[in-house]
Parts: structure tokens; C-alpha cells; sequence
């Protein structure tokens, strides 16, 4: 099958807004099929505006990561299609100087649920829906670096996403031959809700560069902690 009869497919979970609606705009821009999953049908007005500007090439599927129920049922609907990526795209941060000891119980759930196990349960359930040769990655950060975490704060967000990494590699492990290619990416600090407006980069410096990175590193196969230049992170 050659590549102009093939066009090829990228599930995106977590695309409503920011990041995950940009990776879902560059995809369809480099001529891809997107899948795109959202918390509300509806979406963002901007969402809407790229569902009607992309017409077929874009397919929307309804999603709350943080419900087993509705992954699995996700799975169930996918059931025979081929994908070439899933990109699992999930962040929420409680306040960055807030210290773990001072956190509640419940907003460290709420980011750790969020941020790590969510995405994992997605993978677990949905990448035997990757084709083999195929692209698995998560949207990391940063500061999810234990070895390059030499300023403190976020801490709650540091854990949440370094905890996202070691469970990445472990799974990788897990499926070391099934020559898929797994990916844990830092989009860099991006002016978004979350990055605020300091932020040192735009979202389409940022995602341009994430897809740049997975395309250049599609079919390596491993596991791989690299940021939006391609450059490989210390774990």
C-alpha cells in the first residue's frame, strides 16, 4: 500500500483546547486522519472551528479519562481500526508553590488520577489498537525530570509527571517486542491556561516541534523522555 492511498491515523486523547487541539490541527494540516476525544461534545469554540474547517479528516469521540467505564467502551468503538499513533494529552496542576505537605488529600488524587493514572489506563486499553511500527506517547513536561529538578516547586505537578514517566517505561518494558515505539514528551513552557502568559513559547512553536520530534522518531522503537527539539531528556 503506498503512502498516497494510505492516510494515516492519530488518535488524540485530551484535544478539547491548548495543546491537545493544536497536536490535532497539525496533524490534519500534515494531511493526516485525526480521531480526536473530548470531555464534552460540544467542545471549544475553536474545536468546533476545526471540526468544521476539517470535515471528514477530523472524527471526535466522547471521553472522560479519569472513568475505566468510558476508556473501555472507547476501546470497544475502535475495535478493527487501525491507528499509527496514540497521543494521550492530560495536565492539571494544583498551585506551584504549594508544598506536599500542605496539599489535601484530595487535590493530590485529583492531579495524580489526572495526570499519570488516567493516561496509563488509556494505554493499557487501547494500544493493541496501534498498529505494529506504530507511535505511543504521552504529553510529559519538564519538570517531571528527577535528575533535573534542582530548583523545587510544582511539586505535586513534578510528581504527577515523573510518576507518568517511570509508569511509561514500565509499560514500554512490558512490551519491549512489540515494535511499537513509545514517547514521553515535553512540550517546553507554553503560553496555554496552565503556562500562563510569561511563558516562553507559543503553542505552534511548540507543538510544530512536538510533531517534528514523533515523526522523526517514528519506527525507532524503545522508550524514549525527549522534549519538543528532539533533544533526549535525563530521566
Amino acid at each position: 500500500m503506498t503512502e498516497k492511498s494510505h492516510k494515516k491515523t492519530a488518535l488524540i486523547v485530551g484535544a478539547t483546547r491548548g495543546l491537545g487541539l493544536a497536536l490535532a490541527a497539525e496533524y490534519i494540516r500534515r494531511s493526516w486522519h485525526v480521531i480526536a476525544t473530548v470531555r464534552q461534545a460540544t467542545g471549544s469554540s475553536e474545536f468546533r472551528a476545526l471540526q468544521a474547517a476539517a470535515g471528514a479528516a477530523f472524527e471526535i469521540e466522547q471521553l472522560e479519562m479519569t472513568s475505566p467505564e468510558q476508556i473501555a467502551a472507547l476501546g470497544r468503538r475502535l475495535a478493527g481500526r487501525a491507528i499509527d499513533l496514540l497521543f494521550v494529552n492530560a495536565g492539571v496542576a494544583n498551585g506551584p508553590g504549594e508544598r506536599v505537605c500542605d496539599v489535601s488529600t484530595e487535590e493530590f488524587v485529583r492531579v495524580m488520577v489526572t495526570n499519570t493514572l488516567g493516561p496509563l489506563r488509556v494505554i493499557e486499553h487501547l494500544v493493541e489498537r496501534v498498529a505494529p511500527g506504530g507511535s505511543v506517547a504521552v504529553m510529559s513536561s519538564g519538570l517531571g525530570s528527577v535528575a533535573n529538578n534542582t530548583n523545587g516547586g510544582w511539586e505535586v505537578y513534578r510528581a504527577s509527571k515523573a510518576a507518568l514517566n517511570m509508569l511509561m517505561r514500565s509499560f514500554a518494558a512490558r512490551h519491549a517486542d512489540d515494535g511499537r515505539t513509545y514517547l514521553v514528551i515535553a512540550p517546553g513552557w507554553v503560553r496555554t491556561d496552565m503556562g500562563g502568559p510569561n511563558a516562553s513559547l507559543d503553542i505552534e512553536t511548540s507543538i510544530t516541534g512536538v510533531v517534528d520530534a514523533m515523526m522523526q522518531r517514528s519506527g525507532a522503537g524503545g522508550v524514549t523522555y525527549v522534549n519538543y527539539q528532539n533533544q533526549i531528556l535525563p530521566w
